[in-house]
């Protein structure tokens, strides 16, 4: 009975084993996440956000937030530990040592009378004849004879001296960690117990694997399935307008799953009403439209109309069902989107470009989904090139608080950013007729809002110019600067229901043929693993150009500073085009705030590959060689200026005032950019 005791003990032991080895590292790992999460969750502090209940510290929040089904199955687990813990502390027996002295309740040494008055005691209290209870004559025999024995007998004294027992040496015993119902089980039953527990430790086991590794061999390492993949490759073409990338994103296989019930019908009915507008649909036909819309899969039509309505800011007009819809729709879009832009920038041509005008339009997509705006109010409009977008993505803007501002010679959204924060609040409350706590709530986004910088540099490693050819280095730091000091934070988004944080695409392209050369995604929020990267990237390179280690100490410990200030330095190579001069632009998207991106213009120089083999370029001594500089700078000069691209929803017109704009240099063959000089695209200063 005490062996089995012992195994089922053991047992507990063993399950408390194997529910500790997984639990205690992944609740670890839990834990360090959620700190990190918590630090570096900065966000916008307007009323609409307060509102939104993203960011609401209250207990409810807390407790939805912490009841999902990974947490509560963590929490049970450690309940089931401390219980287990509990139960074998005190209920299962612990192997004693054997203490002749304790047992007859007496101090070591003590003379002979006084054991035998102990052991006629303890006698009249066990003995079977005084005491009928089974355990009590187990404990008489197994503990109080035998110690009796052992202080009194000289043989059982002796072995008792020697081996710690008056019964000599003893065997020890082992157990098994099984409960003790599975050691008395014979015949039918145990037949049964052994296919149950092959069942569960290896046929289940087996089971939740195959299904797991047949829904994963579905997805992405981002989450996005491959079906959705091959549908964006397939759809995507370079010159895919702005408005028409909608049609393209809604095509996910994960929104075609997505189930199309009967009872939706008449709420997409009215939907559609509402947002009528925004559909591009021919007022001319706009019955056949209507038709030809209405025909679509129905997956497609209820997905465009759910964005539509967030874009529009009609979701409180959906139904239970379509609203779960529809924040299941916008929890994919981020991934979506993302994998949407590597679909556009991914090299396509025998060059190895990908598209630049399709890439654009995703990341405006994403812009406009991020900050609930419509599409239709990127149209340019008083000669603002962003038409009033970047205005309704500030709270308690509308189109008629823009037309009030606009009176007062503020069409542009870089002009109100401009403004003192005294001539602003007098603006806001005096002409568009904000209160003040509603201007508070502006001036707040308006602080969140970044301002990015680039500074990039194309050179050959180690050599001086660059030839046709060559592999070409590109160095930029992305800056951002925001008025609150911060560099991490979560964007002003109210209406988009889920956590988003900003990402940049840095695009290296040439606008005249819609190629993009390089492209990169940046994010701020996690400035360790920046300083990482900066830091190898610059000693690699350092090491290559074979400079000393205090140069090189030196060089890191400057990339470091700068990280620190809220830079990032993104590095990538290129192949060297054909001889000649190109010109190239920079853009630095945001795929969450509108009206921050930046575009900055430079020329990059390829010379010709010498026969010899010899790098740069060796000028020709004499006035023939002079007047060959000569001509080479005055071409230069009246090289005609190219035309940027702009979206469907900008004005092709291009002020000097806009922000973003950059002149470009080229010295030795390396390509330098301000992002603050303001000169036409393609001219040289």
């Amino acid at each position: 009975m005490a062996a089995a005791e012992e195994n089922s003990s053991l047992f507990l032991i063993f399950i408390l084993t194997m529910i500790a080895l997984p639990l205690v590292p992944y609740t670890i790992m839990r834990l360090c996440r959620a700190a990190s999460e918590k630090a570096k969750t900065i966000h916008c502090r307007c009323s609409g956000c307060h509102r939104s209940g993203k960011y609401r510290k209250s207990i409810y929040k807390r407790i939805s937030n912490f009841s999902t089904c990974s947490n509560l199955t963590i929490l049970l687990l450690w309940i089931v530990m401390i219980f287990l813990v509990y139960y074998i502390k005190h209920v299962s027996r612990e192997v004693q040592v054997f203490e002749p002295f304790s047992i007859l309740g007496l101090e070591a040494g003590a003379s002979e009378s006084d054991i035998k008055k102990s052991y006629r005691r303890l006698s009249i209290q066990y003995h079977p004849d005084k005491n009928p209870d089974p355990e009590a004559h187990k404990y008489f025999v197994e503990y109080i004879s035998k110690a009796y024995q052992a202080l009194t007998d000289p043989i059982s004294r002796e072995n008792y001296e020697k081996y710690g027992h008056p019964d000599g040496r003893q065997g020890m015993q082992m157990g098994i960690a099984l409960p003790k119902f599975l050691l008395n089980i014979d015949g039918a039953s145990g037949g049964i117990m052994l296919l149950g527990i092959v069942g569960f430790c290896i046929l289940l086991p087996l089971m939740i694997a195959v299904i797991y590794l047949s829904r994963s061999s579905k997805y992405t390492g981002n989450y996005v399935m491959h079906q959705t993949l091959s549908t964006y490759y397939y759809f995507m073409k370079p010159s895919l307008a702005p408005s028409k990338v909608m049609d393209v994103f809604i095509k996910a296989a994960e929104y075609m799953e997505m189930p199309v019930r009967r009872s939706d019908d008449e709420p997409l009915q009215k939907l559609f009403v509402a947002v009528r507008s925004e559909l591009n649909l021919d007022l001319k036909n706009i019955k056949t439209e209507q038709a030809k819309f209405w025909k679509q899969h129905p997956s497609l039509v209820k997905m465009e109309l759910l964005i539509q309505a967030h874009l529009t800011c009609e979701s409180f007009a959906l139904t239970p069902a379509l609203l779960k819809d529809y924040r299941h729709m916008l929890e994919l879009a981020p991934r979506l989107l993302e994998e949407l832009v590597k679909i556009a920038v991914l090299p396509r041509n025998p060059h190895g470009f990908g598209w630049l005008r399709p890439a654009i339009g995703v990341i405006e997509l994403s812009q406009n989904i991020v900050q609930t705006v419509p599409l239709s109010a990127r149209k340019a409009s008083g000669g603002n090139s962003e038409g009033i977008a970047p205005f309704l993505q500030l709270p308690h803007f509308t189109e008629a608080t823009v037309k009030k501002i606009a009176r007062k010679k503020i069409r542009a959204f870089q002009e109100l950013c401009d403004m003192s924060v005294e001539d602003r609040a007098a603006l806001l409350t005096q002409v568009a007729g904000l209160s003040e706590e509603q201007a508070r709530d502006v001036e707040l986004v308006l602080e969140m809002i970044p301002s990015i910088e680039v500074d990039i540099k194309c050179e050959t490693e180690g050599e001086e110019g660059i030839q046709e050819g060559d592999v070409v280095t590109m160095y930029a730091w992305v800056s951002l600067q925001r008025r609150n000091g911060l560099t991490a934070a979560l964007p002003h988004c109210p209406n988009f229901p889920f956590h988003k944080e900003e990402n940049f695409w840095l695009l290296l392209a040439d606008v005249a043929s819609n190629d993009v050369w390089l492209s990169q995604k940046v994010s701020f929020m996690d400035e360790a693993t920046a300083i990482t990267a900066a830091s190898k990237t610059i000693q690699e390179t350092q090491e290559a150009l074979g400079a000393s280690a205090k140069e090189i100490g030196n060089a890191v410990k400057e990339a470091v500073d700068r990280v620190k200030r809220g830079s990032r330095l993104v590095m990538g190579k290129f192949q060297a085009p054909a001889e000649g001069t190109h010109n190239l632009t920079s853009f630095c998207l945001c795929d969450s705030w509108i009206g921050c991106d930046t575009k900055t213009s430079f020329k990059l120089k390829v010379l010709k590959r010498s026969r010899s083999g010899t790098r740069g370029h060796v000028p020709e001594e004499g006035p023939a060689a002079a007047a060959e500089d000569g001509i080479e700078e005055e071409e230069e000069e009246e090289e005609e200026e190219y035309d940027d691209y702009e979206s469907e929803y900008s004005d092709d017109e291009e002020d000097e005032k806009n922000k973003g704009k950059g002149k470009g240099k080229v010295v030795n063959g390396s390509a330098h950019q301000g992002a603050e000089s303001d000169i036409d695209s393609g001219s040289d200063e």
